[in-house]
């Protein structure tokens, strides 16, 4: 089988290359745009047949047909504010490749995002009906939506397969700056004697700390993926979550009893301009992903941070 990974040198893309790696595929080819990004050292130990830069994959196509592509590529900065580039990126990208998997019957799988969402207002139903009502509250929220929306209205979800993952972290997400999980940012931090510094609440319903996100652990999305690569008929959008929200002093707590310190956490204020965009709470309904045959049992965020504390300390890749 060969392999298509947009994305390859990214956080997820990466990961499930060494996923496919240990499955025996070997014959893939990586698709980024590297630049001056340290995401190279992603690829380091993997092995692939070929890269691509992302412009010259559309030409490569003309002449070559892959068993697969993970389509994990995108602009994932959720503060982007140049939406062309985000329209042309997430948006305009994906169809042209959506549209030729189904078109050459490649089996296509594609990443979307937990931030469709938007405030939870609708819920976290990845059901089509919920999809229509969806309100994303950034640019790379909609440019995801956007391709869902296309997907549902075509009917080209009948063909392939999509993934609206949640607050995914762990190893190989370190070249990604700011982007990067809370958890990756503050745990050198806290193992230096830190205090853990998380944002006020400013809402009733919640006190500080207590703003809750369905944190996913990056090996356990790889295998839910992994799942919809065997089982290529099954189709559809489906949310990659553990089903199961937590705070964020629950986070903080399992990352100082991973570093062996006794909790420091002060609350601080968040910048005005994230207030009105800020998500309370999330949290996958999975019953769809169950209801697929997808039988995954995620870890516990204690064993999960636990787990990549064990990379952190030592700078592992996965």
């Amino acid at each position: 089988m060969k392999a298509i990974v947009t994305g390859g040198a990214g956080f997820i893309g990466s990961c499930l290359i060494a996923k496919l790696n240990a499955e025996g595929v070997d014959d893939i080819i990586a698709v980024d745009r590297i630049g001056s990004s340290a995401s190279w050292k992603n690829l380091t130990g993997k092995r692939i047949s070929d890269y691509l830069d992302i412009d010259a994959l559309p030409e490569y196509l003309k002449t070559n047909k892959p068993g697969l592509i993970l389509h994990m590529g995108a602009c994932s900065a959720t503060t982007e504010t140049d939406v062309s580039y985000l329209m042309e990126n997430n948006y305009r990208y994906t169809r042209m490749l959506a549209e030729y998997s189904a078109e050459k019957k490649v089996h296509f799988l594609y990443a979307s995002s937990g931030a469709t969402y938007g405030d939870g207002k609708c819920g976290y139903s990845d059901s089509n009906e919920v999809s229509a009502r969806l309100k994303p509250l950034n640019a790379y929220g909609y440019s995801k939506q956007l391709f869902d929306l296309f997907a549902i209205n075509s009917g080209l979800d009948k063909k392939i397969t999509g993934f609206k993952f949640f607050n995914v972290f762990g190893p190989n997400e370190y070249h990604k700056g700011d982007m990067r999980s809370v958890i990756a940012k503050a745990y050198p931090s806290i193992l230096a004697g830190e205090k853990m510094k998380l944002f006020k609440s400013y809402l009733e319903d919640y006190k500080d700390g207590e703003q809750k996100r369905d944190f996913v652990y990056i090996k356990d999305a790889v295998e839910m993926v992994w799942y919809f690569i065997e089982h290529r008929e099954k189709k559809g959008i489906f949310n990659v979550g553990t089903g199961k929200a937590r705070s964020w002093n629950d986070l903080a707590k399992a990352m100082f009893s991973a570093a062996g310190k006794a909790p420091q956490i002060e609350y601080i204020e968040m910048p005005e301009t994230l207030r009105d965009k800020y998500q309370y709470f999330t949290q996958a309904d999975i019953s769809k992903l169950q209801e697929s045959g997808c039988a995954h049992k995620c870890m516990e965020l204690e064993e999960s941070v636990k787990d990549y504390a064990s990379y952190l300390a030592t700078g592992r890749y996965i």
